[in-house]
């Protein structure tokens, strides 16, 4: 079966009950084995297929994700977009827990993921341009969505992904806010970059649960899990908005992305 768009589904985001006619598939590549099982079912009249990141019981750690089974998969089964969720930390007093964050750049400070198809293994090398690490049609589609669903959001952000799972020191967080990241997580890359490389589109979607330990504040597990479920109600809603709107035809160069580069 083939879809045409990809959501992976970030921490509290297990749920693909938003899809009918649903088909669970497992998917062998080159690189191994993705994070699960693949869901492939019909939403507002497209194809999509879900895959939870950390797997369906969150079993896996950042580090150990397989990004590029997880990305190739995708590739084997047809998507040309890809809408990635993921929770995050503020850095900033004005990015809240329970807004949502279009990051639209990243700081990388991961230390053990291979971050590209192309290898020794491979015979290859790839050098490929992430100025821009969004795809801007689906970027600007998802912003869009959320004004009109009346989202609390911020439009745009710089992603710090860290190689976990630990948390900062408060001298990292308070060095990320100088370098002048918004937000920190530890998924966004290699998937992003990826991503690019197999000429998919791909945006985020990140939701604030809590600050940083940059500030100093009363941190509850229950207040973060009830902030990750309501966030996470609003990342449907956003999915399932998406998905209706985008046109089938994109008019950005992710689908090209391999012309400009070196390999």
């Amino acid at each position: 079966m083939q879809a045409e768009f990809g959501v992976i589904g970030g921490t509290g985001l297990y749920d693909h009950h938003l899809l009918k006619n649903k088909e669970e598939i497992i998917i062998d590549t080159p690189f191994g084995k993705p994070s699960d099982a693949f869901i492939i079912g019909e939403l507002n009249g497209k194809t999509v297929a879900f895959l939870p990141r950390h797997g369906k019981l969150h079993t896996l750690r950042p580090t150990d994700l397989n990004q590029r089974a997880n990305i190739w998969a995708f590739k084997k089964l047809g998507v040309k977009r890809i809408l990635a969720a993921s929770t995050v930390g503020s850095l900033r007093e004005d990015y809240q827990p329970g807004e949502i964050v279009f990051a639209d750049q990243f700081i990388d400070r991961t230390t053990r993921r291979e971050q590209s198809f192309y290898t020794a293994n491979e015979g290859k090398v790839c050098h490929i341009s992430v100025a821009e690490p969004m795809c801007p049609q689906l970027h600007q589609t998802v912003v869009e969505v959320a004004k009109k669903l009346d989202i609390k959001m911020h439009e745009a952000g710089t992603y710090v992904c860290i190689e976990g799972p630990r948390f900062s020191t408060k001298a990292e967080s308070k060095m990320f806010q100088k370098w002048g990241a918004d937000i920190i997580g530890m998924t966004m890359v290699p998937e992003v970059v990826l991503a690019r490389e197999a000429e998919i589109c791909y945006t985020n979607i990140s939701t604030v649960t809590d600050y940083d330990c940059w500030k100093e504040h009363a941190v509850c597990v229950n207040d973060i899990i009830t902030i990750m479920k309501n966030n996470v109600e609003n990342v449907k809603r956003i999915i399932a908005e998406t998905v209706a709107k985008i046109p089938n035809e994109c008019s950005c160069r992710c689908h090209n992305a391999l012309e400009n580069s070196f390999t």
